[in-house]
């Protein structure tokens, strides 16, 4: 017997809440999910979008990939809330920077991950989440980047065009009717990076509403990171 995986369903994985420190005395909270059974094969460090327009750690794109991938791709997932912003997990210290301030909050992760072992970060974000990517990735060891309706209103063309150097993968899945970079446009934007891989998503929309949407980004995320997972499951056995 079986049950599909589609909307809120969270399939097993060891869940632990954790706390960051930043380098300016704040605490953050979040949750690290990581595969039940077996070592992770590689981590997904998740920014969140824009907590003015009611980004957190819980959106949820964010949270379907720590709700499956620990159990159907061997992924562990770190998200968290950036500075001043609430979720049912709680409040992370301090106040919204507008992108600033939270470079200590991408770093603050990133030591965690370092401190905990967890094998070959990515940074994956969302909207304003792609922006501290985009600014702030080349700041520490990691695998590449995966952003998700990236804007680009705070990533600057020569923070952009900067990745061109690190030879990292950049990963860029671009909504079709996107409400602020849609794929044209994209393109243009993107060509100073000229390894990174722009993947238009045909109807897709800005905040990836709907189960067909959720599981095409999962599974961009999933080929980008531990192809071998591929492709992923639909349904999951449950006892009788």
């Amino acid at each position: 017997m079986s049950i599909e995986i589609r909307g809120p369903l969270e399939l097993p994985a060891r869940r632990e809440d954790i706390e960051l420190k930043t380098a300016d005395g704040l605490t953050l909270v979040g949750e690290l999910s990581v595969p039940e059974h077996v070592p992770p094969t590689a981590t997904l460090v998740t920014l969140h979008p824009l907590p003015t327009a009611g980004g957190f750690m819980d959106s949820h794109i964010i949270r379907k990939a720590a709700a499956r991938l620990p159990a159907l791709a061997d992924l562990a997932v770190l998200r968290f809330n950036t500075r001043g912003t609430t979720s049912p997990r709680g409040t992370s210290d301090g106040a919204f920077d507008g992108g600033a301030a939270e470079r200590n909050d991408v770093a603050a992760a990133m030591d965690f991950v370092r401190d905990r072992g967890l094998p070959r970060p990515w940074l994956l974000g969302w909207s304003f989440g792609t922006e501290l990517a985009l600014k702030y990735g080349r700041d520490h060891d990691i695998e590449g980047i995966i952003l998700l309706s990236p804007p680009l209103h705070r990533a600057t063309p020569e923070e952009v065009a900067a990745w061109a150097a690190t030879g990292l993968p950049v990963i860029v899945l671009v909504p079709e009717l996107d409400d602020y970079l849609r794929p044209p446009e994209a393109r243009e934007r993107f060509a100073a990076i000229p390894h990174a891989t722009l993947i238009a998503v045909d109807g897709g929309k800005h905040l990836w509403v709907g189960e067909t949407q959720t599981r095409r980004v999962l599974t961009e995320i999933v080929a980008a990171v531990n192809p071998s997972a591929l492709p992923l499951a639909t349904q999951w056995p449950v006892a009788e």
